[in-house]
């Protein structure tokens, strides 16, 4: 399997192929609403607002697996996502992470970037895979692992332009 052959469901109901992010740089993160790490949606949304336009995209997949940390509904997730952080990179339905009932995209991911001691379970929230435009799993970072801290590499792999930041 690659990256390119799974299928998601997106925030409202859509059933999308990953096939749709096939040239883009990606952060692909699992998220939730009520989290001591939530803030971070702050600096993942300014990060896809500083390259989407250089083919860089953030996913968000909510999560309600940790100390019950995204308990809504998918319109409760999208809207406190929008209202409160002014999120506008895609998010998708919630799922698992961890378990026998974890989205097949997250078996992938984790199989292909082990965390700390070699480790495939997700640890908690907002854990952040990079991705590049050939679909390779890069690297895995914790969920402390601020966006900010994470531009620096994402800058490696996208090509700026002369002007840009």
């Amino acid at each position: 399997m690659n990256l390119y052959e799974f299928t998601v469901t997106t925030i409202d109901g859509q059933s999308e192929s990953m096939e749709t992010y096939r040239g883009q740089v990606l952060l692909i993160v699992n998220v939730a609403s009520k989290c001591g790490f939530t803030g971070q949606y702050t600096g993942l949304e300014a990060l896809y607002r500083s390259y989407r336009h250089k083919g860089f995209a953030v996913l968000g997949f909510p999560c309600d697996q940790f100390a019950h940390q995204e308990p809504g509904s998918e319109a409760e997730i999208q809207s406190f996502c929008s209202l409160t952080y002014g999120v506008t990179f895609p998010l998708f339905a919630k799922i698992e992470v961890n378990g026998s009932g974890a989205h097949p995209l997250y078996k992938y991911l984790k199989k292909a970037q082990p965390g700390l001691f070699g480790s495939e379970a997700i640890k908690w929230n907002f854990t952040k895979f990079l991705v590049n435009r050939e679909g390779e799993v890069l690297k895995r970072y914790a969920p402390t692992d601020t966006p900010e801290k994470i531009e620096d590499d994402l800058r490696g792999m996208i090509e700026l332009s002369d002007g840009d930041r």
